[in-house]
């Protein structure tokens, strides 16, 4: 029995906001321990505030992307990385004129029950 397996097929995210997720591993696959997954935000693209129950990493391959994190804002570029821990309180969005995109790891795998995705304009 082979200890590998390549990923050919990686599930699209369905998305109705012009963002490409495609996640590589994860729940979809049946990695419940990470998640990995490649991403291209469109310019203008943002998400609600989040307090996730897991850690997650960005790596940035071309474009900008900003970070709010515990209130502070955070842009990072071509070539930087960011991790943030489980329990912050985090908005992403590309305020920029360019897409961006990067790769997204999770520890454990992102799930939309434990990203805990606040409703815009409810406090």
């Amino acid at each position: 029995m082979k200890k590998f397996k390549i990923q050919q097929s990686p599930f699209i995210v369905p998305t109705t906001d012009g963002k490409l997720i495609e996640e590589h591993w994860g729940n979809s696959t049946g990695t419940s321990e990470v998640s990995i997954a490649h991403m291209i935000a469109p310019a203008g693209w943002s998400e609600p505030h989040q307090t996730p129950e897991f850690d997650e990493f960005t790596y940035i391959i071309s474009g900008k992307k900003q970070f709010e994190i515990d209130g502070e804002t955070v842009v990072l570029e071509k070539g930087q990385s960011i991790r943030i821990e489980k329990g912050a309180r985090i908005r992403y969005s590309n305020p920029f004129q360019e897409e961006c995109e990067y790769l997204s790891v999770c520890l454990p795998a992102f799930s939309v029950e434990s990203v805990h995705r606040e409703v815009e304009g409810v406090d």
